[in-house]
């Protein structure tokens, strides 16, 4: 049987691949596969977008409320939109971390 915990920690680990798996050299920043993947015009933003997805899909499971819901699609059709603009949308992937928010949302909105 699935556990909420188990869950959680599913959801955790792809928004840290998606958005901070990888921390900038010389640097403490940390990006993700997800503006690294967008470098690709538009099928990037799309793939991550989808991948983003299993996040709100989990948090459909776990029972989430729908308006917490709609703030997860919103997040992720943000960074779709701004991540499709070459080279500054990249860079607005790094810094808007959907999958992080969204992760945190999902925490906040199962611990209510």
């Amino acid at each position: 049987m699935d556990t909420e915990p188990a869950a959680l920690g599913r959801i955790r680990t792809v928004a840290h691949i998606l958005d901070e798996s990888v921390r900038v050299p010389g640097t403490t920043l940390r990006v993700g596969l997800d503006p690294i993947i967008g470098l690709l015009p538009v099928a990037g933003d799309v793939a991550t977008a989808v991948c983003s997805l299993y996040i709100v899909a989990e948090a459909i499971r776990l029972g989430v409320p729908k308006r917490t819901l709609l703030r997860l699609l919103a997040n992720i059709a943000v960074e779709m939109l701004f991540g499709t603009v070459p080279v500054v949308g990249d860079l607005f992937d790094a810094y808007w971390k959907a999958n992080v928010k969204n992760a945190e949302l999902v925490a906040a909105a199962v611990s209510e």
